[in-house]
């Protein structure tokens, strides 16, 4: 039963140490403001768009020349 609780205490300083580096790390972080933000994910969004209408008319114009050739 002593094993058991001594694991569980090291677990638990393990966990308190990852615990506090891991918030010690977020406070280095520098968070995008709103603004930043609001531009990337248009970007995202617009390059997905221009992606996925390209890869529909590639994706048109093989099938429509398989048709052709297998009749």
């Amino acid at each position: 039963m002593d094993r058991l609780l001594d694991r569980l205490k090291l677990f638990a300083g393990k966990a308190k140490d990852f615990l506090s580096g891991s918030r010690a790390e977020l406070k280095k972080v520098t968070w995008p403001t709103p603004k930043q933000t609001l531009a990337s994910t248009s970007v995202v969004i617009i390059v997905t768009i221009i992606v996925s209408l390209f890869l529909g008319v590639v994706d048109f114009g093989l099938t429509k020349i398989v048709k052709l050739v297998l009749g």
